[in-house]
């Protein structure tokens, strides 16, 4: 039995000025208010590609294949600002770097880095959100976090603005990348203006804006787990899946996406010396 088509993946090109949970409740009211979640969050002023995952598909959201990220990223020089974005209140000014300054603080920030989150961030402080903390006049005291940047691409530098194409683990801000850009360079800096193109293996070509959602067709579960290990499994052994037990393993890694003969996801399983043991059990394989 194929999955309805409330069961699957949704690549939305999300606009300015909606936050992430906006979208995801455009595309829930579009598809006929099934289940919906994403898989990473954006910013309310950024735009780009979010992933939403609807039905059973929610289920999946930790095994599906999110990294690297890339973003567009437009960084403005000369200015600081409370929340590290065009949005929040300027807090510093600076003077304009050299071109040699940007790409030597660009090459400092590539690689594995420690991140400290930016105040206006949903990181936890003492059991409450930085953001609250920071909205309240407090100055949430937010440890470090290592992520990777791989790269930066620069696009154009005019002096007062750095086009750059980012390309980062999941977890890094870009808003704080821009910051400690400016520090870096002897001078203030935030992010005016942020895009992102693509998650993993999926890129924002491929996503539609929130107000097509309802007749946008999905990625299938299976269609989705891109580079995941693949099992096609008897119509026996599907029985056995639905009932939680284990099936033999017969390919390699620790992780499998098993499928019925005509390409339906059953379950993603995990390995357990010779067998599969299922972990999430689709009812529609």
């Amino acid at each position: 039995m194929s999955l309805p088509l409330s069961d699957g993946f949704l690549l939305v090109d999300k606009p300015a000025g909606l936050s992430s949970h906006d979208v995801v409740a455009v595309v829930r009211r579009a598809r006929g208010r099934v289940r919906a979640g994403h898989t990473g969050t954006l910013d309310p002023f950024a735009t780009g590609l979010l992933v939403v995952a609807l039905g059973s598909a929610t289920r999946l959201i930790r095994f599906l294949p999110s990294e690297p990220k890339v973003y567009r990223a437009l960084v403005a020089f000369g200015t600081a600002t409370d929340s590290d974005d065009s949005t929040g209140t300027v807090t510093g000014q600076g003077p304009l770097p050299d071109e040699s300054a940007v790409k030597e603080a660009i090459a400092r920030l590539t690689g594995t880095i420690d991140q400290v989150p930016p105040a206006y961030s949903a990181r936890h402080v003492d059991g409450r959100r930085a953001y609250a903390i920071a909205r309240a006049g407090g100055e949430p005291d937010l440890a470090p976090t290592t992520v990777t940047v791989h790269s930066w691409d620069i696009v154009s530098f005019t002096g007062s603005a750095l086009d750059a194409v980012v390309t980062c683990s999941g977890g890094t801000y870009v808003r704080a990348l821009a910051r400690d850009l400016g520090r870096m360079c002897g001078t203030s800096a935030h992010l005016a203006g942020l895009r992102r193109t693509s998650s993993g293996p999926f890129d924002v070509s491929d996503a539609v804006p929130p107000d097509e959602a309802s007749g946008a067709p999905l990625l299938s579960p299976a269609e989705a787990l891109i580079g995941m290990p693949r099992q096609v499994v008897s119509r026996d052994d599907a029985a056995r899946i639905h009932h939680g037990r284990p099936v033999e393993a017969r390919e390699a890694g620790t992780q499998v996406a098993l499928l019925t003969e005509s390409g339906d996801l059953v379950a993603v399983a995990e390995r357990e010396g010779d067998w599969w043991q299922p972990r999430v059990v689709l009812d529609g394989g």
